[in-house]
């Protein structure tokens, strides 16, 4: 699927609509600095009757929000330069949980997931485009 955005509430629509299509609850972001992949989780987060506040992980590498479907998981993993860093993290219990996973910046644990979905999110002439996977 692909998607274009212009307003917020083209973002509602799409995590509707990518919720509503998805199989799996594990979703890789990629997309530039700025492409949107924060803004598209607290969206997708909103979807999922999330009420906590989404922010990005950048610093804490992973935040927890609870949803009535359970918890949700947002990882940034940019600063993370290594596997040993993922299992300090304790990130394959929470990849396992079965809860919803959202990975920004996932090319560092690309070939340790299992099934999932991938978004694609670039910048092009002040519209952002989305490609769901």
């Amino acid at each position: 699927m692909d998607f274009v955005i212009n307003t917020f509430f083209d973002l509602d629509y799409v995590a509707k609509k990518i919720i509503s299509n998805s199989k799996y609850k594990i979703f890789i972001l990629n997309g530039n600095l700025g492409s949107g992949k924060t803004t598209l989780v607290k969206y997708l987060c909103k979807t999922l009757d999330c009420t906590d506040t989404v922010t990005s992980p950048t610093f804490s590498l992973v935040n927890e929000y609870l949803s009535p479907s359970g918890r949700i998981f947002h990882f940034d993993l940019y600063r993370i330069k290594c596997i040993e860093e993922l299992i300090n993290i304790g990130f394959y219990e929470y990849i396992d949980s079965g809860n919803y996973c959202f990975i920004e910046w996932p090319d560092i644990c690309i070939n340790e997931l299992p099934e999932h979905h991938k978004i694609l999110l670039n910048l092009i002439n002040q519209n952002r485009h989305i490609t769901f996977k």
